[in-house]
């Protein structure tokens, strides 16, 4: 209990309405180029991402086949920084592959 009033006790956030949300949610998503190697996207997904071989796999041929690829759906702060890691991996081995992030 805290002192709320002369003479008066309250319970602690009475009379306080809140309203908790779950954070908005964002896909990552690489994008095809003619230059970066399917060997380096299926290293960028097992590495960045955690994702299995076999995901690994599936997601890059998603990425060569159809233009683009989804590596994963984080809150914001978790997807822009695995964006900035694509990309600086990405420079650092001269490729100028492009990550994205988007609104789930």
């Amino acid at each position: 209990m805290i002192p709320d009033e002369p003479g008066g006790l309250t319970e602690p956030g009475a009379g306080i309405d809140q309203e908790i949300r779950e954070p908005k949610m964002y896909r990552v998503i690489l994008h095809n180029d003619d230059y970066t190697t399917m060997d380096f996207v299926v290293e960028v997904l097992m590495a960045i991402f955690h994702k299995p071989a076999a995901d690994a796999t599936r997601i890059m041929i998603d990425v060569h086949k159809r233009g683009k690829g989804v590596c994963g759906v984080y809150t914001h702060d978790i997807a822009a920084t695995r964006v900035m890691l694509v990309h600086q991996l990405a420079r650092k081995r001269e490729f100028p592959l492009k990550c994205s992030l988007e609104e789930a």
